[in-house]
C-alpha cells in the first residue's frame, strides 16, 4: 500500500517524525530540519512509466531518519543526488533538491533501495548511538506480560530481567557498554538492527517500536 501526502504543497503529518537537526544562528532562526537517506536513485524515473523521458521527473526512494519511514522522492531539476546522500524533507522552506514526497511501503522498493536499505539502517544507528542505546535505557512494558526488550530478537525474559537489573545500577552509556555488563547479550547493535529491519518488511506487526513512531 503506498500512502501519498503533500509533500510538495507543505509538510506532512509524517515531517514531524523524520531525524533532526538545527541551523547556525539565534534560537528564532533555528529550523527542526527532517532528514532522509537516498537509498537508490532513478534519473529517469521508474522504469514503468511510459511517458516520453523528457517528461519524467527523477525520483528516488529513501529511509527517513527519524523514524524509519520509507518515501518516494522527486527532485528540482538541477539536482545532484546519489545513492547514500543525506536530503532535507522537511520543512518545506528548508528543501535544498527535494521536490515533493510520498511515503510508500517495503514492497514498492526498488531492488537497489531494498539491496541498500540494512547498510542505511546500520548508518543511522552508528550516526546517533546514543539515542539508541536508550532504547536499552528507557524501554518500558507493553502489557502485564509484554515488555519492549522482549520485541529484539533473542531477548527472553532472562536476558530482559537482566538488562533491567542493570540499568537501575545507572544507564548504559554505550553498546560497548551494553555488551559488557549485560552476559548474554552479544552485539546490541545488531539486534536493534535486525528488528528495525523486521519492521520495515512486515508492516503487520502487532508491535512496532521503531518504525512510523516519533523518537
Amino acid at each position: 500500500m503506498t500512502t501519498t501526502d503533500g509533500g510538495s504543497d507543505g509538510d506532512p503529518p509524517e515531517a514531524a517524525t523524520d531525524d533532526a537537526d538545527t541551523s547556525e544562528g539565534t534560537e528564532s532562526e533555528a529550523v527542526d530540519r527532517r532528514y532522509a537517506v537516498v537509498l537508490d536513485y532513478l534519473q529517469h524515473g521508474r522504469a514503468d512509466d511510459d511517458r516520453p523521458r523528457h517528461r519524467k521527473s527523477p525520483l528516488a526512494y529513501a529511509l527517513g531518519e527519524r523514524d524509519f519511514r520509507l518515501f518516494e522522492l522527486t527532485f528540482t531539476e538541477d539536482a545532484d543526488v546519489s545513492i547514500g546522500d543525506r536530503v532535507v524533507i522537511g520543512p518545506t522552506e528548508a528543501r535544498d533538491v527535494v521536490d515533493g514526497f510520498k511515503q510508500v511501503e517495503y514492497e514498492d522498493l526498488s531492488n537497489t533501495a531494498n539491496a541498500e536499505l540494512e547498510y542505511a539502517v546500520e548508518e543511522i544507528i552508528d550516526a546517533d548511538e546514543d539515542r539508541f542505546v536508550d532504547f536499552y535505557n528507557d524501554a518500558q512494558p507493553i502489557t502485564l506480560r509484554l515488555h519492549q526488550l522482549n520485541l529484539l530478537p533473542g531477548i527472553g525474559k532472562k536476558l530482559r530481567n537482566n538488562i533491567l537489573d542493570q540499568r537501575k545500577r545507572g544507564p548504559f552509556e554505550s553498546f560497548e557498554d551494553l555488551e559488557e555488563r549485560i552476559s548474554g547479550l552479544h552485539n546490541p547493535r545488531e539486534v536493534l538492527v535486525e528488528r528495525i529491519m523486521e519492521e520495515l518488511r512486515d508492516d503487520d506487526l502487532k508491535y512496532k517500536t521503531f518504525v512510523g513512531r516519533e523518537s
